[in-house]
């Protein structure tokens, strides 16, 4: 017969069974499979016959090939039973080929890899089930059973995938590096003064405030600039006692104690003359915070005329969480924001209280503020870079598998075989987790899918505690 007529006749059979088929009758053998056997043995120049369909029925499938299955008979809504799909049409294109060469897998061989030169020691049920076979076969769901080898894994919790089911299930796996492990801590803060740069300017006795300087509050102040001038008896009586005795020492020192400047008193032994009122200057460079002198009130002893801070040095103040406190130490290098800026500083103090209330601990960062622009109680956000600075083993978060009692990843070992491994985890950051102990750089970790192979892993373990059939149970089977 000429390839022509060959092709003719096959296409005409098709059509007849294409028409018997849609007429309602079941067929046994898969039509796509039959044309694509068909059409290759045309394209090799030889007539190629579909083989009969052998095993028993593993499935039944929609008649019209939709991707709706069934493990008992069933009919669509129309009528029509589905088709009846035998063990040697299942096709898998993950399954190996069989050892004697035929193309064809065995049965019994399912998702597991071929091992040559291995010999099969008995068959596990694919479900984890406490049931094993001497021979291939099939559960109830029509399932392969998994082979056992001799001189299986070292570690019973090895577990063996195939390359079709790694892809199926989005097994993904990454190189263990070192890197730089680091988790910013974002709060918000609060600028506030330095308290060693505050000054209070006051009286030790009662007095009377006699004049006051042109400043107010807001205004920026020198050292020494005059800012008021008090009246007071107690003052007056000492320097009179210093100026009839200018010898005596208990006088200069009792007009010491009342606050009174050295350059006051330097002038009073000059002039040998009390004045009516004494000046008060400013102690410090700085802004004048709150001005309460008022001409010709009364200020009692200790009561504040002027307060004055130097701005030229600034804490930030910021309460971090309870469970962020652990990942920050004193001297790390902190980022303070404000509107239009963004300054470098570091922790300098970290409070020795956590607040009842919020559960948080204040921290103090100290930063140099020359032209003003960080004034006290403006908000501010804070972020410190808390973690190691040096590299270190770290694996992706999605790697670490952690139960509370165990910490572990499972290691990727090439050619479908991954094992699990016990870890030591330590800080975390930017999506990654320190490896303290366990690994070591260069190696592969499973970063997606892990639970699923953990999950099998563990049951292989517990299967292998389990005591392997004997052979008399072996063949008794």
């Amino acid at each position: 017969m000429s390839r022509a007529g060959w092709l003719a006749g096959t296409l005409a059979a098709l059509a007849a069974g294409g028409a018997g088929y849609g007429a309602g009758r079941v067929s046994d053998v898969a039509a796509p499979l039959s044309i694509a056997r068909a059409w290759a043995g045309f394209a090799a120049g030889t007539p190629a016959a579909a083989p009969t369909p052998t095993g028993p029925v593993v499935y039944y499938q929609d008649p019209d090939g939709k991707p709706v299955y069934s493990l008992s008979p069933m009919m669509t809504e129309d009528g029509r039973l589905f088709r009846a799909v035998q063990a040697s049409e299942d096709l898998r294109f993950d399954r190996p080929a069989a050892e004697d060469g035929s193309g064809q897998a065995g049965p019994g061989e399912g998702d597991g890899p071929k091992n040559p030169g291995r010999t099969v020691r008995y068959y596990r049920n694919p479900m984890g089930l406490p049931d094993t076979s001497p021979v291939p076969k099939k559960d109830s769901m029509g399932m392969d059973y998994i082979p056992v080898y001799d001189g299986g894994d070292p570690d019973p919790s090895t577990v063996t995938v195939s390359p079709g089911r790694i892809q199926r299930t989005g097994v993904r796996s990454a190189v263990v590096e070192r890197r730089v492990v680091s988790r910013p801590v974002r709060v918000p803060g609060t600028v506030a003064l330095d308290e060693r740069r505050v000054t209070v300017v006051a009286t030790r006795a009662d007095a009377y405030v006699d004049h006051v300087e042109d400043v107010t509050t807001g205004d920026r102040v020198r050292q020494g600039q005059p800012l008021v001038s008090v009246y007071a008896p107690e003052i007056n009586a000492a320097a009179a006692q210093l100026i009839a005795n200018p010898g005596f020492d208990g006088a200069r020192r009792r007009i010491r104690n009342l606050n009174v400047s050295e350059a006051v008193i330097a002038e009073m032994e000059r002039t040998r003359t009390v004045p009516r009122a004494i000046t008060w200057a400013s102690p410090r460079d700085g802004l004048v915070l709150e001005r309460r002198a008022i001409e010709g009130m009364k200020a009692a002893a200790g009561d504040t005329l002027f307060r004055i801070a130097d701005l030229s040095r600034i804490w930030v103040l910021a309460d971090v969480p309870e469970h962020d406190l652990a990942g920050i130490r004193v001297g790390e290098a902190a980022t303070v924001r404000v509107p239009g800026r963004s300054l470098a500083g570091r922790v300098e103090v970290i409070y020795p209280q956590v607040n009842r209330e919020t559960r948080s601990t204040r921290i103090r960062i100290e930063l140099p503020n020359p032209d003003g622009l960080l004034l006290p109680d403006m908000y501010a956000d804070v972020e410190i870079a808390t973690g190691a600075t040096e590299p270190v083993v770290a694996v992706p978060e999605a790697a670490a598998l952690e139960t509370g009692s165990r910490q572990a990843v499972l290691i990727d070992g090439g050619e479908g075989r991954f094992a699990p491994r016990a870890v030591e985890l330590g800080r975390r950051g930017d999506g990654y987790v320190e490896i303290r102990a366990g690994l070591r750089a260069g190696e592969r970790v499973v970063t997606a899918a892990n639970f699923l192979i953990d999950a099998e892993s563990n049951l292989k373990a517990a299967l292998a505690s389990l005591a392997a059939p004997t052979s008399d149970q072996e063949g008794g089977r």
